[in-house]
């Protein structure tokens, strides 16, 4: 049987309005080799590279359905590691913005990533308490670390030390020795959730922040090795009972002092610069607060200056000389200085900083108006920076990227008669967007605006305001021609008449007002030109608030939303009551007729969508549309085809005639306020409150409605796939960084697939007497163009992807688990994929241990196994090596011969020594001058 119906489907065409989402950091990144000018800033799924100088966007890096909640970039800030909702972590290259490498292994949102110094190993922390360590380089996981029982708010290697440090909601910062996975140390000295840390001054010092005003500063030494002056007894330490502390482990942390902060509130994060040198710190209002690290040579000065004023005074006074030490030692007022508060123009979402050129500090904020801003202060010259008032006016508002979105939620959206633009309102501007482009064309400031519509013509706006004002706008000029007050309460809807010769409103104040256009002379300008208005022609009163006001296209009826959870249709012209429409549970929110007046479909809070008969008002269906209040619902011209969002944030289509949901379109992260149709109706475009404007566009692509519906199904169940692999008897439980999941599910089937099909040729390679041919290879093997069973066995193991190896090999049955590890020495003689087939045996071995030890068949085959892979690892690491000592090796040649500086270090290492022999040169002509 065929197809008895087609639709098409409709497809996302862009996303707009979005500069930085509030759920998101921002981190600054380097294109075209240039340091903070670029910012990287999470825009829903999406993560957007603004260049400041022309305030634009530079990259997009396109995500799939999660909302981007954390960014990191590498230290030399060209690659980036983004953070997901859903747990997953991918990493993008800068330059050609491409996905590296994907990441599964948390179950919930990423709330925290950190690179290590070097690049090639990536923490992260999530909402399910637990840290994983990542190997960037072997697209592989390293390492899990449970012991956090609160969300994981912050993580940071150590330089010099193989350690992470972690924070989490749990009040506690604890210390985890990577190399044997231990937490040795934990500090207990906070009362409250620590909300972030920093480590400053080279790993010397650790600085937390938590919900109280006060920054807490704790000195990191090693009792071993200690650096210090004074050298620090362990036993003199005043170290807390409750604290989980290593004694056998040398590193120590101990708490010496306080910061107090300006701002009021909780500590929202604290940043440092690559040189860990200065500090931002912010909470909950508008200001970003810098300190900063003064360096040991100045700090060794003035304590050395205080000390030898002290022994004058104490040589007269006769103290002992220990006492004069310990008074006028150093302290950490002398190694912290203030610098400057910044205060942005609105709350302070995430912040982030870079050091450039001449001493100048550069800060990015990314505010919750969905806006950044870039300030500049030079905090290296001492000249600049001698008091407070000079501090506050070193600081300069650099560049601003505000105009390209709204500040607040989009709470309404209508199309141009033309399908070339659409009107998106706010509660603090109008902006009139190009399709086409998806730019931002002009932008009107006004105020809380809660229904659109266009004036025929498509030079004028209609706007309906929340103080019950009816603003006309002109397009061209971006002015307010006129403010009307039509109602006395909330304006909710207007209505075009389908004479397109006025307008219909309704307000929480009980009244439908019908509006006229007329053309009136301009008097508050010289010139005779006349600009449009509106003219009251008539009232309907009505005993309950207005909620949403619709005509029918034949302009015999008009439909009026009430408070009352009733739709009420009153005839056009006498505005007669015709027939009322009731069910809902709750108010009707939204409503449209179809463009051939004979159907009229509601949208209310009870979650349902009804479809009424125009002729009898009868209702045909009531449809449990969505798991939230329907807040748009609007018909494609032409058709019986309808369009709802929610609150739920999802955007449906519906067939009003066979009552049949069409597709699921993806949505928005937060409630999505309203919806609309082009005329033409090929474009779709929703709003909602993550800022985003979404544009769909109608492909040629068909869409057969049992195909969706199975899709959606198979979505569910993808969602439902995670969790723990049960516990097989004999096989040691593990916890690995990474976790199961569809692809992983899938990629077990695949080799077992693999494995069956090597099963059944070599049975066929046996049946065959030598005399004959082969038999022929089997499909699959051709369509991976591999002529033996090896190489097939190969290629099936190189296409799953590395962090989905160790789930994907758990999940094999013991007994194909063994037969991998026969084929293993065959393939390792191969010298091909030598490191995967190593991982592959270690993998199978670690997780089958006990079985494959006690079975007498299997250590033969262990043992060769390891040999092999110890003979060709040892080939593998002695040639790159050789590669890597002869690579130095040429570049020296080349210096030698060339006598050119041809690589960055050798190139920096020369200007820094032309820049130090030209100081001491003026230095010196200094001397010679005064002399």
């Amino acid at each position: 049987m065929g197809l008895t119906k087609q639709y098409l489907r409709f497809a996302p065409s862009g996303n707009l309005n979005i500069i930085s989402s509030s759920k998101c950091n921002v981190v600054f990144v380097t294109l075209e080799g240039k340091d903070g000018r670029f910012v990287a800033a999470g825009a829903c799924e999406n993560v957007v590279i603004w260049d400041f100088n022309i305030r634009e966007k530079a990259q997009v890096l396109s995500g799939d359905k999660a909302e981007v909640t954390q960014l990191a970039a590498s230290p030399n800030k060209r690659h980036i590691a983004v953070g997901y909702a859903d747990g997953t972590i991918k990493t993008f290259d800068l330059r050609s913005g491409e996905n590296i490498s994907i990441f599964v292994g948390h179950k919930s949102e990423i709330t925290t990533l950190a690179y290590d110094s070097l690049g090639h190993r990536l923490a992260s922390g999530s909402k399910d308490t637990d840290i994983i360590v990542w190997d960037v380089v072997a697209e592989t996981g390293i390492c899990r670390l449970a012991g956090h029982k609160g969300v994981v708010t912050k993580v940071s290697f150590m330089k010099e030390n193989n350690i992470l440090i972690s924070a989490s909601k749990d009040t506690l910062v604890k210390f985890w020795d990577l190399d044997t996975e231990y937490n040795f140390h934990t500090l207990v000295g906070h009362r409250s959730e620590v909300w972030g840390f920093c480590l400053v001054k080279n790993d010397k010092y650790l600085v937390t922040g938590c919900n109280d005003i006060e920054l807490r500063v704790w000195k990191i030494f090693n009792v071993e090795n200690n650096e210090d002056d004074n050298p620090l007894n362990i036993n003199s330490l005043n170290i807390n009972e409750e604290e989980a502390i290593d004694v056998n482990y040398p590193l120590r942390c101990e708490k010496i002092g306080s910061i107090l902060r300006a701002g009021r509130g909780r500590v929202i994060s604290l940043t440092t610069d690559a040189t860990n040198d200065i500090i931002a710190c912010h909470g909950n209002g508008n200001s970003v607060e810098l300190f900063y690290m003064i360096p040991e040579d100045q700090v060794t000065k003035k304590t050395t200056k205080r000390l030898n004023k002290e022994k004058k005074k104490a040589l007269n006074a006769g103290k002992d000389e220990a006492s004069i030490f310990l008074e006028a030692s150093s302290t950490l007022h002398d190694e912290v200085r203030r610098l400057v508060t910044i205060n942005a123009t609105s709350k302070v979402k995430s912040v982030d900083l870079v050091l450039g050129g001449g001493g100048e500090v550069r800060v990015c904020v990314g505010l919750n108006t969905n806006s950044l801003e870039l300030y500049s202060l030079s905090a290296n010259d001492e000249r600049k920076l001698k008091n407070k008032k000079d501090e506050e006016n070193n600081v300069m508002l650099k560049y601003s990227i505000s105009l390209q979105g709204h500040r607040t939620d989009v709470r309404a959206v209508c199309f141009s008669s033309d399908n070339s633009a659409f009107a998106t309102a706010s509660g603090e501007s109008i902006k009139l967007w190009e399709r086409s482009t998806l730019t931002c064309v002009k932008t009107v400031g006004c105020g809380y605006v809660l229904t659109l519509t266009f004036v025929p013509g498509d030079r004028h706006i209609i706007a309906g305001m929340k103080d019950g004002k009816i603003l006309i706008i002109d397009i061209s000029n971006g002015d307010i021609l006129e403010e009307i007050p039509a109602h006395q309460q909330d304006l909710w809807s207007v209505a075009l008449f389908p004479n397109l010769k006025g307008i219909a409103s309704g307000g929480l104040d009980k009244t439908v007002k019908f509006w006229n256009f007329e053309l009136i002379d301009d008097t508050t300008k010289e010139t005779k030109c006349k600009v449009l208005s509106l003219i009251h022609s008539n009232t309907l009163n009505l005993e309950e608030g207005v909620l949403c006001v619709k005509i029918t296209p034949n302009n015999k009826y008009i439909a009026v939303s009430l408070l009352d959870s009733t739709v009420k249709i009153f005839y056009f012209d006498t505005l007669k009551f015709f027939i009322s429409l009731y069910g809902h549970k709750l108010p009707v929110l939204c409503m449209d007729i179809s463009s051939d007046s004979t159907l009229i479909a509601t949208g209310s809070a009870d979650r349902n969508i009804k479809i009424w008969g125009m002729d009898f008002g009868d209702c045909h269906k009531s449809l449990f549309a969505h798991d939230d209040s329907v807040m748009g619902l609007c018909f494609v011209p032409k058709t019986h085809y309808l369009f709802t969002c929610s609150k739920d944030g999802k955007v449906k289509e519906w067939d009003a005639d066979n009552f049949q949901k069409i597709i699921t379109l993806q949505g928005h992260f937060g409630e999505a306020w309203c919806c609309a149709v082009s005329p033409n109706g090929v474009f779709v475009v929703s709003c909602g409150a993550d800022k985003v404007i979404r544009l769909y566009e109608k492909t040629s692509e068909p869409l057969v409605l049992e195909d969706e519906a199975e899709e959606e199904r198979e979505r569910q169940e993808n969602e439902l796939a995670t969790g723990e692999i049960t516990a097989v008897p004999g096989q040691k439980q593990q916890l690995l960084p990474s976790r199961k999941t569809v692809n992983s599910e899938k990629a077990a089937e695949l080799i077992l697939e693999c494995l069956d099909v090597i099963k059944e040729y070599n049975k066929e390679l046996e049946n065959v007497k030598p005399p004959n041919a082969a038999p022929p290879l089997p499909p699959i093997m051709q369509a991976y163009k591999c002529k033996t069973t090896d190489e097939y066995l190969l290629e099936t193991f190189k296409r799953i992807r590395a962090s989905d190896m160790e789930e994907t090999l758990l999940l094999l049955p013991y007994a194909d688990a063994c037969e991998i590890l026969e084929y293993l020495p065959r393939l390792l003689k191969s010298d091909y994929q030598t490191e995967l087939l190593v991982r592959l045996a270690l993998t199978l071995i670690q997780a089958h241990h006990e079985p494959i030890v006690a079975t007498s068949t299997m250590l033969p085959i262990l043992e060769e196994v390891r040999d092999l892979a110890m003979s060709k690892i040892t080939k593998l690491r002695d040639t790159v090596g050789y590669n890597l000592h002869g690579m130095a090796f040429l570049q020296r040649k080349l210096e030698e011969n060339e006598g050119v500086k041809l690589f960055h270090d050798a190139t920096k290492k020369r200007k820094n020594k032309l820049k130090n022999k030209k100081s001491k040169e003026q230095a010196l002509k200094r001397a010679i001058l005064a002399l």
